[in-house]
């Protein structure tokens, strides 16, 4: 069984690097399994900031493509978890 790789993206102004980061998750697109989106919100403002999960399908090396076309962005952090199975 392959390893489940899981992607964190925290994104700071979501509004000025939210074409950016969906351009390299659209390149990746069949590589990424589940994708789940998280900001504050409230009836008084949105955050600018966020955190974008992805369980990716594939192996490590696609997982570092992903995860180096991200952090390449400005203001794109990345950060991985790899629950490896026997």
């Amino acid at each position: 069984m392959e390893a489940h790789i899981i992607l964190g993206i925290h994104v700071t102004d979501r509004a000025k690097k939210a074409g950016d980061v969906q351009a390299v998750l659209t390149e990746y697109g069949c590589s990424i399994k589940t994708r789940i989106g998280l900001h504050e919100v409230s009836e008084q403002s949105c955050s600018t900031n966020g955190i974008i999960l992805l369980e990716i399908f594939g192996d490590r090396a696609v997982a570092d493509e992903i995860a180096g076309k991200l952090s390449a962005i400005d203001g794109i952090e990345v950060q991985q978890m790899v629950f490896e199975h026997e």
